[in-house]
């Protein structure tokens, strides 16, 4: 009988303890509950968080054009099945041969692609498209960094006219016009055509890489740094995705 009643005893206890747990468990999550309606958390689509879009990562290759017309650049580029688009759309469509022309930003549009000639593979590619391009729309710029094999160049044409043009992919490729006051004043570091280049540079000290680092910053001087847009630029305006001929 004692020992009956002492499993009685065990199992009211047992169960009492289970209900006090789910008890204060139930006034846990309607404490919680009171809270998320007094402070709700603010909702943030997917298109508004701030991002640094892929394509804006080394490998990368942009074109900055000085007009606020992205029409006259997709016509200039001879681009067929021109489709309107927005930033999130048009920088998913830019690879294989398709190019992304984006929204104004300011007074420039920029052309934003992989399929955009690299200097490394084919300067002549390069210069032939950035002159066409110029003599069309005027000032023209272009930029392309590769930081996994220190490729990187800097163009600026007017009227079909290289003013300047540095290309680097281990050595020289293209070295054309006096420096740009940005680029003295950023210290890049721009070889001449068969120059030997230091080989022990310790590495907070050596040229190539501070050329990758400060080429956003030179961008930024001349025109506009892709990387810095914010989501103001990137919720605003439609450009235009197009494929190469």
């Amino acid at each position: 009988m004692l020992i009956l009643l002492s499993l009685l005893l065990l199992i009211l206890g047992v169960g009492a303890f289970f209900f006090w747990l789910a008890t204060r468990h139930g006034r846990q999550r309607q404490a919680l509950a009171e809270a998320a309606l007094r402070h709700p958390p603010s909702r943030r689509w997917p298109d508004e968080e701030s991002f640094r879009p892929e394509i804006f990562d080394s490998p990368c290759r942009w074109i900055a054009v000085r007009t606020t017309e992205p029409r006259a650049v997709q016509k200039a580029l001879k681009l067929v099945n021109p489709t309107l688009c927005t930033w999130a759309e048009g920088l998913a469509e830019a690879r294989d041969r398709r190019l992304f022309i984006t929204p104004p930003i300011g007074e420039w549009v920029l052309v934003v692609g992989s399929s955009l000639p690299d200097p490394g593979d084919d300067v002549d590619e390069c210069f032939h498209l950035l002159t066409d391009l110029s003599r069309k729309l005027g000032l023209v710029q272009f930029f392309s960094v590769n930081r996994a094999l220190g490729h990187h160049a800097w163009a600026r044409l007017d009227a079909g006219e290289v003013l300047r043009a540095y290309a680097w992919a281990g050595h020289v490729m293209w070295n054309q016009g006096p420096p740009s006051p940005a680029e003295l004043g950023l210290d890049l570091r721009c070889y001449e055509y068969l120059e030997e280049v230091e080989k022990n540079w310790g590495e907070s000290h050596d040229p190539i890489l501070q050329n990758l680092d400060r080429l956003p910053m030179l961008a930024a001087r001349w025109s506009v740094d892709p990387a810095a847009l914010d989501e103001r630029h990137l919720a605003t305006g439609r450009g235009i995705v197009g494929e190469i001929t």
